[in-house]
């Protein structure tokens, strides 16, 4: 039950760092934002690990969790953390070129998008699991109103990351099982924060953009707060949360219960910015909230059946 909790905490504060990405790349590009806020995320991640050595002794490595000797086991990480890269910044590209309504349920997509990956990973499609897609993507879409879902740039971009936030989530299932989730979640966040500096600088060269050393720190600042909770919670905490999570949850089933970000994004537009809730849009959140209740039936359903299984046995 604390994973599935995790999880939908995880969703609710990706769903509150929605008004946060697009606030800060008011005055960064997204290569720029994203290189910070997973920078920060990194460094919010080894403080807890020195903290926590500080209180008590480390315990030994388990020996399914690979040492940095072994060259081999960082490529999964690797790996994890150019994934992270991809679907970020395809999505904050994408956001720059589309409405709010259509990123968002198109980014939802990846609900569907991560089943079907399974498939080639030998993950069973099932009844429950069906319906229970079904009524996200109806959720989805009610919340997020009428999208315009034309072929647009931004709508593509948003639809590859989708993608890439699909593969991630197929590769946590995997890594987890071979890697700590603090060292994974810290490995993942250098990678993808130093690939978006490696693009910030390419980007500006492109522009021929001149780089302004006062200017640079003043839209740091423009973008502090939003870049603060996006690292720290988006990041740091969030994302930390989805790794132990997917240690003990099937990616299917945290595909739908992240999608329930849809819903904290509402909530939080509401509660902070006064923003009028639709009824449509809380038959759409409704849904979400049923789509995530039959996925956790099925999981519990599945895993008491085997382990009556197991005792006959």
């Amino acid at each position: 039950m604390a994973a599935y909790l995790s999880l939908v905490l995880t969703a609710a504060i990706w769903g509150l760092a929605f008004v946060a990405q697009r606030k800060g790349m008011e005055s960064l590009d997204p290569f720029t934002f994203n290189a910070l806020r997973f920078a920060l995320g990194a460094a919010c991640i080894a403080l807890t690990g020195l903290i926590s050595k500080a209180k008590k002794p480390s315990p030994e490595i388990p020996a399914t969790d690979h040492t940095p000797s072994d060259s081999k086991s960082w490529k999964g990480p690797l790996l994890l953390g150019l994934m992270l890269f991809l679907a970020s910044s395809f999505q904050q590209f994408g956001m720059l070129w589309t409405g709010a309504g259509s990123a968002g349920f198109i980014t939802g997509l990846y609900v569907v998008f991560v089943p079907l990956i399974g498939l080639g990973r030998g993950q069973k499609l099932n009844p429950p699991l069906i319906l229970a897609v079904a009524l996200s993507l109806t959720g989805l879409a009610l919340i997020n109103g009428k999208p315009d879902l034309q072929a647009t740039l931004g709508n593509s971009l948003v639809l590859i990351g989708a993608v890439f936030w699909a593969l991630h989530v197929q590769l946590i299932d995997k890594l987890t099982r071979l890697h700590s989730s603090l060292r994974l979640a810290a490995f993942q966040y250098w990678v993808c924060a130093s690939l978006s500096l490696v693009g910030s600088i390419v980007l500006r060269m492109v522009s021929k953009q001149s780089f302004v050393a006062a200017d640079f720190l003043n839209s740091i600042w423009s973008a502090s707060l939003p870049l603060l909770y996006a690292g720290i919670m988006s990041v740091g905490v969030a994302f930390t949360l989805q790794l132990h999570a997917q240690k003990k949850v099937q990616p299917h089933v945290a595909s739908v219960i992240l999608c329930m970000e849809g819903v904290f994004a509402m909530l939080g537009g509401w509660l902070l910015l006064r923003e009028r809730v639709s009824a449509t849009a809380m038959l759409g959140a409704a849904l979400l909230l049923a789509a995530m209740l039959v996925s956790v039936w099925q999981e519990r359903r599945e895993f008491l059946i085997d382990k009556k299984a197991a005792c006959k046995t």
